[in-house]
């Protein structure tokens, strides 16, 4: 090769391996045929992977920097003999994360999630509740390593403990080397022979415990408590997951929510509507007095003040607004008849239905007397 191989990828003669892989990559990225099918960008980009394949070879590259041959007979160039790893042309397009080595039998557990029911007080200030949870966890007789007392994995025959299995064949780039995980110990690299007789070989086993969970103030339903590390214990004795719990509110025989606000109807006869009166509402606080006004009326709503349910992210609560349902008498005897009569009489309201004194007639008859020039 003529040219320096220096110059060809653009370091300096004192470049360490990281700079000289991360030129490499770059052009690469910029020269690869599946990029740039240009016959000329095809030359150029055999040419840096040559210079690469000796820069990136302490002793090729010791060679070159004495002025020897780093190729040695195979004369000088790529393709006539280039055996470079895949795993550098990948690296220079993926980063670098393919698979290395086995793999852990450790492995993280996964999340679990529990619903409880609360009803509205609980939701409203809060609560500590007992729980019974079924989960995996660490086999007590192999400890989390799935082997039976006094036993070890023994390393995999076949990928000879790498957990991969590497193939070469020749493309037009020349030797490529692919590798995938080991068939016989599932790319972990050693073979348990004789797995725990508790867990099979696992590590891990189910079993109930018993857990306290605090329920903060201002729950509702959906609400999630996570409760960190208290999920499933991981394959291998890996770290365990987290336990969620979700909240499912119980309905209430009086109150109604809507956010953090109640509602209840509080029927009240016409009679007490007409002259007020003072009654007592059992809240979530304890007996309330509220005082019914003389002249209330049918849907009039009446605010107990930060007597709601408690914000979940904020001081304070909700509101109980107190809707007035003002009941009129279906049935009345002779007596109870005669005095609304008379209350009717005095009051002016005895006339039918429908009848409108003078001035007081509605929209439509306006619009007839009109066209009637009355």
């Amino acid at each position: 090769m003529a040219a320096d191989l220096y110059e060809v990828l653009g370091v300096d003669r004192g470049a360490g391996p990281d700079e000289i892989k991360k030129a490499y990559r770059k052009l690469a990225r910029e020269l690869h045929p599946d990029v740039n099918p240009d016959p000329a960008t095809q030359d150029a980009f055999k040419e840096v992977t040559a210079a690469y394949e000796v820069l990136s070879d302490p002793a090729k590259r010791e060679r070159y920097d004495l002025g020897g041959d780093p190729f040695g007979n195979g004369g000088g160039g790529f393709g006539a003999g280039a055996n470079f790893g895949f795993g550098d042309i990948m690296d220079a397009f993926f980063g670098g994360q393919g698979a290395r080595g086995p793999k852990s039998r450790r492995r993280r557990g996964q999340d679990a999630l529990i619903r409880i029911d609360v009803n509205l007080a609980e939701a409203t200030f809060g609560t500590t509740r007992d729980l019974q949870v079924d989960t995996a966890v660490v086999c007590a007789t192999c400890e989390g390593a799935g082997t039976a007392p006094g036993t070890l994995p023994t390393t995999c025959e076949m990928c000879k403990g790498h957990g991969e299995i590497q193939h070469v064949q020749r493309s037009f780039l020349g030797q490529v080397m692919t590798a995938r995980p080991c068939p016989q110990c599932g790319g972990f690299g050693s073979v348990i022979r004789h797995p725990c007789h508790e867990c099979s070989g696992d590590g891990r086993v189910r079993t109930r415990r018993s857990l306290s969970v605090r329920i903060p103030p201002g729950v509702d339903t959906g609400t999630r408590i996570q409760l960190t590390g208290e999920g499933e214990i991981g394959p291998g004795g890996g770290p365990p997951g987290d336990l969620y719990v979700e909240i499912v509110e119980t309905a209430h025989p009086t109150f109604t929510r809507r956010g953090d606000d109640l509602h209840c109807s509080v029927p009240i006869p016409m009679t007490a509507a007409a002259l007020g009166t003072v009654l007592q509402l059992e809240t979530l606080d304890g007996i309330e007095e509220i005082d019914i006004r003389p002249g209330t009326q049918a849907g009039q709503t009446i605010p107990l003040r930060g007597k709601g349910v408690a914000h979940l992210r904020a001081a304070g609560r909700g509101d109980l607004l107190i809707h007035v349902d003002v009941q009129t008498p279906t049935k009345l005897d002779a007596e109870q008849e005669e005095l609304l009569t008379r209350l009717a009489v005095m009051r002016g309201e005895d006339r039918p239905v429908g009848q409108f004194s003078p001035g007081q007639h509605g929209f439509f008859a306006r619009v007839r007397d009109a066209f009637n020039g009355r």
